[in-house]
């Protein structure tokens, strides 16, 4: 009752001053954003062997103020393979895999489904993501597992429903119906040589509705009793996207032992707050060698300084259980963030990424795009300051449509799965109409030679909800 009480008094605290959303642009004011490449005491970064330390420092930030703490470690890691056969026709091959986090497999499991091309030899590179509604929405196998003793959020989907938050044999094999507004392209990331991995969210947290569900303790379920008592006076405890950020970091740690996948060559994806949950993850883990997140909204790419549409106010309004407790002083206050989102971009660094946004305003695709191209200008930084160093390249690819027109767009090629960092050359220049003079609006107009290793193809049609 106490946690409930203390909740709901600091939501309630922070709704008297919290501003309305803005989606003027000329309503943006002055904001200063923090230098990858400086220590968060004024030092310069003097070459590469201090980079880090730095990446450290900012993990260390965005855990205190924002995602709060990363999950330790399993004590163990049981999987066990419980099913394997054909699917597509025999384009490729399914296996599901349950893990536990014990060594005497108690306490919560996560079900994996892993489909691979069967036509290929050797280990193959593998896409990672959570999923929102089961392993079974991606195959219409009858084999396909749905989670059982996990809680959902009741949800209508067109012709499809969540009901009683339990997973709905119904919805089995939805993603590939074409008669469906979302979609999920498996024969195709088959076809270009990848295997595509997921593990349903709600079996490591349950992610309910502010306005309906249990906000105190439902979130903090399932993952978190591995990790003891919350204690309610902290700041910076474990959050929900943190837990899902661990799952997928758990995913590729079975992935490094399946023979039949190349780990090393691993793309972390996922849309809305599970293309935060991947940005995350990257930052987090470097074994990702990709990242790809869709649609993240703000607490994800875009820079929240510019308070333009989704604004502190309203994640923690929505979803207080995403972000720890510090977070919620920047309520009304974003100006006085010692960090922004293109630093967690820039921990990235030096793997690729590709950030994929929508072009309505709620998600601020343009604080994307600056928060992209900051990233971009700490590649740069580093390519003049040490030619030893490898570093990876950054592109923003919005949605095409009445806002946003792709006015010119080099030839994509085949992803291919002989390396990441090879097979997909992009060349978008791209204008909203209404930028103004600025660095990164210039270069808005410059065309950007970009190389990551997964196609387009695949990450255009990632299937998404919106947060």
């Amino acid at each position: 009752m106490k946690c409930l009480v203390s909740v709901l008094v600091g939501i309630a605290s922070i709704a008297s001053v919290a501003r309305p959303v803005n989606y003027d642009e000329s309503k943006v004011g002055p904001y200063t954003l923090e230098d990858p490449l400086t220590f968060a005491d004024g030092r310069k970064l003097q070459d590469a062997t201090e980079w880090p330390k730095r990446r450290a420092e900012i993990l260390e930030i965005f855990a205190k103020e924002m995602y709060g703490r990363e999950p330790p470690k399993p004590e163990a890691l049981v999987c066990e393979r419980f099913e394997k056969g054909e699917t597509l026709a025999g384009l490729g091959i399914r296996e599901q895999v349950r893990m536990w986090f014990r060594k005497d497999k108690s306490g919560p499991h996560v079900d994996w489904l892993i489909v691979r091309p069967a036509f290929v030899k050797g280990p193959v590179p593998v896409i990672l993501q959570l999923n929102y509604y089961g392993n079974h929405d991606f195959l219409s196998d009858g084999q396909v597992a749905l989670p059982q003793g996990c809680w959902m959020q009741n949800e209508e989907l067109g012709r499809y429903a969540v009901t009683n938050h339990c997973a709905e044999a119904a919805m089995r094999g939805r993603l590939r119906r074409t008669d469906q507004r979302y979609s999920f392209p498996v024969e195709t990331i088959l076809a270009r040589g990848y295997a595509f991995m997921t593990a349903c969210y709600a079996e490591v947290s349950p992610d309910p509705d502010y306005k309906v569900d249990d906000m105190t303790n439902l979130p903090y379920t399932v993952a978190f009793d591995l990790w003891g008592k919350r204690d309610e006076l902290r700041t910076d405890n474990i959050t929900a996207l943190g837990a899902w950020a661990w799952a997928l970091s758990r995913g590729l740690d079975y992935a490094e032992t399946n023979p039949a996948l190349d780990a090393k060559r691993s793309v972390v994806t996922g849309c809305s707050r599970l293309g935060k949950t991947a940005l995350l993850a990257a930052a987090r883990d470097e074994r990702f060698a990709v990242c790809v997140p869709n649609q993240t909204g703000n607490g994800g790419v875009p820079l929240a300084k510019r308070d333009y549409g989704e604004n502190v106010y309203r994640e923690i309004e929505m979803f207080p259980h995403w972000f720890c407790k510090a977070y919620q002083k920047y309520v009304d206050n974003e100006q006085a963030m010692k960090f922004d989102q293109h630093l967690l971009l820039a921990c990235i660094a030096p793997r690729h990424l590709l950030v994929q946004g929508f072009d309505r305003q709620w998600f601020d695709p343009k604080g994307e795009y600056l928060s992209v191209m900051r990233r971009r200008r700490f590649g740069r930084s580093w390519d003049c300051r040490d030619s030893l160093i490898r570093v990876s390249r950054s592109v923003f690819l919005p949605r095409r449509s009445a806002n946003f027109s792709v006015m010119s767009v080099g030839k994509v090629s085949t992803a291919s799965p002989d390396g990441i960092g090879s097979g997909c050359s992009i060349l978008p220049i791209v204008h909203s109409g209404n930028e103004t003079a600025c660095d990164e609006c210039e270069e808005f107009s410059a065309c950007l030679g970009i190389r990551i290793g997964v196609g387009v193809h695949v990450v255009q049609r990632l299937s998404h909800r919106l947060s």
